[in-house]
């Protein structure tokens, strides 16, 4: 890995860490608010939203920890890096949020359909509310530009964890005033939807973080873009076997690439550099591609076997069948193509003694696979 790369990881994780440690100490003073606020002024929603905050200061940690591994660079362990720590925690975090909310919208359900009196909530739940509003949306909008300016899912999904406690927070407000209004089975209600806000948001994350676990690939529209950029390419004939997966921020694309039998190896990696130039440039999180150059189509007509004759094999049968050429500097250049072989014969040399091309391929008839000879020397 360059030191470029390297040092791209740690600046991430420096920006990473510096939001969430502010985020972190943020949702710890709003949970205190609102945990012994919504005790001591009988709001169940503001004290379920306190239990919201205190989610908050979990994903935080989770995000340090996870932050810290994901940011790693790779190794003989981990070749394409770390960053699937980043989607394993976002699992996590959503996971442990489903069982939150669960439980906290079970419990106010409960508190609803009992017959245990409702009691008003006091004016200072509504301040309290206000500030958690004013808080949670600022550290969402800080969050979320770091998150998106680092490339990183885990803080954008953090980000909108700090959102949801913003809207939750907009729910006690019309909870609590509900029911100082005299509507008593609102605040009830307002924790009941907080709780489902909860457990939907950890849903979302759990969902997005199974699809990348099991190498879901990139959406038909970008796999559509990403073959018209390569199918666009000078020297790229056709495209097949464009295939995707995610590894945190970052893409991981296999392709094939269909480029002229007669040109080089040489020549055909360079076609491939330039796909791969065009393909980085329309998604810029790719990160590794991984091109493989065909000199035909395998998946249509008949594909090229491994039992066809390799160079040794055609060198030593063209000896035995020509033994005129022992004498004669040359060499092979082999075409596989439609389960078949053509050989080209290069002589470094003018040479007069030597059998016309028809002869020279009516001798190599016993060569499995054979298609064509042809006959190549120099003009005296």
């Amino acid at each position: 890995m360059s030191a470029t790369h390297q040092s791209r990881l740690d600046r991430e994780f420096t920006e990473a860490s510096k939001v969430t440690v502010i985020g972190m100490i943020l949702d710890a003073v709003l949970g205190i608010l609102k945990c012994i606020g919504g005790l001591l002024f009988h709001s169940q929603a503001l004290f379920v939203d306190g239990v919201h905050s205190f989610t908050d200061v979990l994903s935080d940690l989770v995000v340090l920890i996870v932050m810290k591994l994901s940011r790693q660079g790779p190794d003989s362990n981990h070749p394409y890096g770390h960053q699937r720590f980043e989607t394993l925690g976002t699992m996590i975090l959503g996971s442990f949020l489903i069982a939150i909310g669960g439980a906290l919208a079970w419990d106010n359900l409960w508190r609803l359909i009992s017959t245990e009196t409702l009691t008003a909530p006091g004016w200072p739940v509504l301040v309290v509310a206000l500030v958690s509003v004013a808080g949670k949306e600022w550290i969402f909008r800080y969050t979320r530009r770091v998150g998106e300016k680092i490339r990183s899912d885990l803080i954008v999904a953090n980000a909108w964890h700090s959102r949801t406690d913003a809207l939750s927070s907009v729910v006690v407000l019309v909870g609590a005033a509900g029911a100082m209004a005299g509507f008593h089975w609102l605040d009830a209600v307002a924790a009941i939807v907080i709780a489902v806000i909860i457990a939907h948001v950890g849903w979302n994350f759990t969902w997005s973080s199974v699809r990348e676990l099991v190498d879901t690939g990139l959406s038909q529209e970008d796999i559509r873009r990403l073959k018209a950029v390569a199918a666009g390419t000078e020297g790229v004939r056709d495209v097949h076997d464009l295939r995707s997966r995610r590894m945190g921020s970052d893409i991981l694309v296999d392709i094939h690439l269909v480029v002229k039998a007669e040109i080089s190896v040489s020549e055909g990696h360079q076609v491939g550099m330039q796909v791969l130039r065009r393909m980085r440039a329309t998604l810029p999180n790719i990160r590794d591609i991984n091109f493989h150059i065909d000199a035909e189509n395998d998946q249509s007509g008949t594909p090229t076997t491994p039992e066809l004759p390799g160079r040794g094999e055609i060198r030593n049968y063209l000896r035995t069948q020509v033994p005129e050429l022992e004498a004669v500097p040359h060499h092979l250049r082999l075409h596989y193509l439609n389960n078949e072989v053509h050989v080209e014969l290069f002589l470094d040399q003018a040479v007069v003694a030597l059998p016309a091309t028809g002869e020279i391929q009516s001798r190599m008839d016993g060569l499995p696979g054979l298609a064509s000879v042809k006959v190549w020397q120099p003009r005296d």
